[in-house]
């Protein structure tokens, strides 16, 4: 196929953590928030005035500096965002705002901060608390925290707007940018799909690390791109699959496994469209910030929420994700020492290939993967034990 247009400039843009659409969103005085963690949602980082950020590390080598501080059986992606703060590489920050979700990225977090690794004048960390189940009681608890350690903090020091008005703004601007991006994630469920895996993610990881209204007219334009971009005649991929489990902040992996056969599908990661791009439908009777953070509640995939129906629910909304794309079988992965994600990918590939008949890899992996030749031939073994099972079924 036909390269897009924009994917040589996202590749760019996404080799550095200070990106250009951050230094012109910067030199126009925008505001910019370090993120960390979903469980802060979106559209409150993306107020009027501010953009959100979400911390990665791209062409990350030694890890020696972040090991020394946070010993080396924490998680690699924990370690490898404080090693690039040491180095300098978030000095653009104004602030961040993150939760009390993970206490691996906590730590990093709070090296950050106590090493003044960020030495603006006015720069400040929150920490919020947020839920580890789905009820009422937890979303009342959830909108406080929201208010007390993302709105008022930022209302505080930079004097923005926070509002209902602007609230509604920015999740009309976060629903723009996630129609775009599920609409171009759409064309990956034909038999012959005119987008890859790998195209897909590095659309969606940008909407996660530049500023989203810098990012619109790119993805308009591709969107209408891919209306008229013709597939190949014949695929090269022998197997389609869905991918699942802790964040992928590099579409490198994603080449990787593409390139061993397997065309990556759906994506129900962190920095992934599923449920992140979701949109945000809010109730015409319930206030704007509680129906924002419903929303991330109810709606979030992670495997910090651990009551018994929320665990649940993960298993059936792979399934559905699965059926819709038409995937052959599912890949679960995680970062190595990532604690939730450990559990999870163990529970649930056993159940998605004993109850729900998938076909399932399970694997742990390295922050950086670069070209991990043990994990591409895991890769191209699974993809061969589809192909297998499609024939004995013939």
């Amino acid at each position: 196929m036909k390269d897009l247009k924009h994917i040589y400039e996202l590749e760019t843009l996404l080799q550095e953590a200070h990106n250009d659409l951050i230094r012109q969103a910067k030199s126009r005085g925008e505001i910019a928030i370090g993120s960390v963690c979903s469980l802060i949602p979106e559209p409150l980082l993306n107020l009027p005035g501010c953009f959100s950020v979400r911390l990665r590390a791209p062409r990350t080598g030694s890890i020696e500096m972040g090991t020394y501080y946070m010993t080396s059986i924490m998680c690699e992606a924990c370690r490898a965002i404080l090693e690039r703060a040491i180095e300098g590489g978030y000095q653009f920050l104004d602030c961040m705002l993150t939760p009390d979700a993970c206490a691996q990225m906590n730590r990093c977090v709070e090296n950050i901060e106590h090493l003044q690794l960020c030495n603006k004048d006015n720069f400040f960390v929150t920490y919020a608390d947020v839920p580890m189940k789905s009820d009422e009681t937890a979303l009342r608890h959830y909108v406080r925290q929201m208010r007390q350690y993302v709105l008022e903090p930022l209302e505080k020091h930079f004097g923005i707007d926070t509002s209902n008005e602007m609230l509604l703004n920015a999740v009309a601007l976060h629903n723009q940018v996630s129609r775009l991006i599920m609409d171009i994630g759409d064309f990956r469920m034909e038999e012959n799909p005119r987008i890859t895996g790998y195209e897909f993610a590095v659309l969606c990881l940008a909407t996660y690390c530049c500023p989203k209204t810098s990012l619109i007219p790119i993805l308009e334009e591709t969107l209408a791109e891919l209306q008229e971009r013709q597939p190949d005649q014949r695929s090269p991929y022998r197997a389609r699959v869905a991918l699942a489990g802790s964040e992928i902040d590099d579409p490198e992996l994603i080449r990787m496994i593409e390139e061993a056969g397997a065309l990556v599908v759906a994506d129900r990661f962190c920095l992934g469209a599923f449920p992140g791009r979701e949109q945000i439908r809010l109730k015409e009777d319930e206030d704007v910030l509680t129906g924002i953070c419903r929303h991330y509640m109810e709606g979030g995939q992670c495997p910090r929420f651990m009551n018994t129906d929320k665990i649940k629910e993960r298993h059936t909304y792979m399934d559905r994700l699965a059926q819709r794309f038409h995937a052959d079988g599912i890949i679960y992965q995680q970062i190595k020492f990532c604690d939730y994600w450990g559990y999870e990918r163990a529970y649930a590939s056993r159940v998605m290939r004993e109850e729900y008949g998938y076909p399932v890899l399970s694997i742990d992996r390295p922050y950086a993967v670069g070209n991990a030749g043990q994990l591409r031939t895991r890769v191209q073994a699974f993809v061969e034990s589809m192909e297998i099972k499609k024939i004995k079924a013939q």
